[in-house]
């Protein structure tokens, strides 16, 4: 008897463990693994690159079952998918159980399914037989996965393109197209399952359709004038920002601001055809880096500060299978050989800062030197240096209250040490040290008591 209950602790042990596999650190991190080409490594070598990765979650268009398998004790949390063509069979009960049978239980909780997505940007498609046919699917893969007694382990959702809103600008005016009905049913069914609003936010298109050097500037995260939401009076310096809480408020104007939201595509192309502007391996390096730091710093956005939404960059390697543009065969972090496109600092105990300066100078600063605000530069310009600084994904956590520079708490102390902190972080380069004209480099010291401002040689 004793030795049995042992063994019942032991799984329950065991299964916890198991569910909390993908709960580290860096668990927001996630990436598309597609299958559209002909020269991919076997899944089991796919998975050894990720692990050598901080990559935390996977996302897949379909449930491939060698992929699926090869995850398997890996620590990395999967999302599977129906693809658009699979709604309509699942809209029978008995399929949509058969398809959880097939896809999800042979595997879990070995391979540590999180979510299915059932179709991707149905809502956007203009397939309205389609679209009539997504509530009754997802309904059905859920009550399957109750039959299983999985459906608090595993959420159903479906993958929106930033086309289901009508207005996104100013973030604080973002609302849904009034036109797309069945979305108050999908956020219902989110909602009532606990499932998170899933969404494809792509900075790249945005830059696309707005080709100015400020734009790409706002897009890759770099230092520029921002974007002024006269209605909440935030201030945004980077389109992915922008982007999320334009969702938020959406959200929020249906009655759902609590509910989660993941990112289940985002990315920018390292190449594309001649009248594809901004698609090169500069701007994609500086997009996926500096959305990795921001993700990493945990400072969130203006509507939803101090987190990281679940996000899947696009993709694990190229896909030279797929169709339309140069671009769509071009997004890829890792070629089939496994060596990297560009370095974003994925690899584990790595970090790179891979966001070039946007007005770059011949000049290198000298060790020994720090960044600090210049004399009679505003609060509201302050407050700006540091709300871009610490976005960037510095460690602020020394201003938090509590923290060895928390005081004085002003906006001045703040933004001092969390600019210089970028510039230190940064190559040192005086350019580094810019902040719109309104900081100086000096050799003086501000460290002070228990704040120690990094810098020196």
């Amino acid at each position: 008897m004793a030795i049995l209950h042992c063994r019942i602790i032991c799984l329950i042990v065991l299964t916890i463990l198991q569910a909390s596999q993908c709960a580290k650190s860096q668990s927001f991190i996630g990436i598309n693994y597609g299958e559209s080409a002909d020269n991919l490594p076997p899944p089991s070598v796919a998975v050894k690159l990720l692990q050598s990765t901080s990559i935390a979650k996977v996302r897949l268009y379909g449930a491939d079952a060698a992929i699926i398998r090869a995850l398997a004790n890996s620590g990395i949390c999967i999302m599977i998918g129906a693809a658009n063509g699979e709604i309509a069979s699942l809209n029978d009960p008995t399929a949509a159980k058969q398809w959880i049978n097939t896809n999800v239980l042979p595997y879990y909780p070995a391979s540590k399914i999180v979510a299915i997505s059932v179709g991707n940007e149905v809502l956007t498609s203009n397939d309205q037989n389609l679209i009539s046919q997504i509530i009754p699917a997802m309904q059905n893969l859920h009550t399957a996965l109750l039959g299983a007694s999985l459906a608090d382990k595993i959420k159903v959702t479906t993958v929106h393109s930033m086309a289901v809103l009508s207005q996104s600008a100013p973030p604080s005016s973002g609302r849904f197209n009034p036109d797309l009905q069945v979305l108050k049913q999908v956020l219902g069914f989110l909602h009532d399952t606990g499932a998170p609003f899933t969404i494809n936010p792509y900075p790249y298109f945005a830059y696309q359709s707005d080709p100015r050097p400020e734009t790409l500037a706002f897009c890759l995260f770099q230092q520029n004038a921002g974007r002024f939401d006269p209605a909440t009076k935030i201030t945004y310096y980077n389109m992915f920002d922008a982007q999320m809480d334009a969702i938020y408020s959406a959200l929020a104007a249906q009655g759902f601001g609590d509910m989660e939201v993941v990112n289940a595509e985002t990315g920018w192309a390292y190449e594309g055809d001649p009248n594809e502007v901004g698609a090169n391996l500069e701007n994609a390096k500086a997009y996926n880096g500096n959305l990795i730091k921001h993700l990493r710093s945990r400072v969130g956005t203006p509507l939803r500060p101090n987190t990281s939404p679940d996000t899947y960059i696009f993709a694990l390697f190229d896909e030279d299978l797929k169709g339309g543009p140069s671009s769509e065969r071009h997004f890829g972090l890792y070629k089939p050989d496994l060596s990297m496109t560009y370095d974003i600092g994925l690899e584990k105990g790595t970090q790179v800062n891979p966001s070039p300066s946007v007005n770059p100078s011949p000049s290198a600063g000298k060790a020994g030197t720090w960044c600090m605000p210049k004399a009679g530069v505003s609060e509201s310009d302050l407050q700006a240096n540091l709300d871009y600084a610490c976005g960037q994904g510095i460690d602020c956590s020394a201003l938090q209250p509590g923290g060895a520079c928390f005081l004085p708490n002003t906006v001045v102390a703040h933004a001092a040490y969390a600019m210089n902190l970028l510039y230190q972080t940064s190559a040192r380069n005086p350019w580094n040290c810019d902040f719109k004209q309104t900081a100086i480099l000096t050799s003086t010291n501000p460290s002070y008591q228990g704040c120690s401002f990094a810098g020196g040689t």
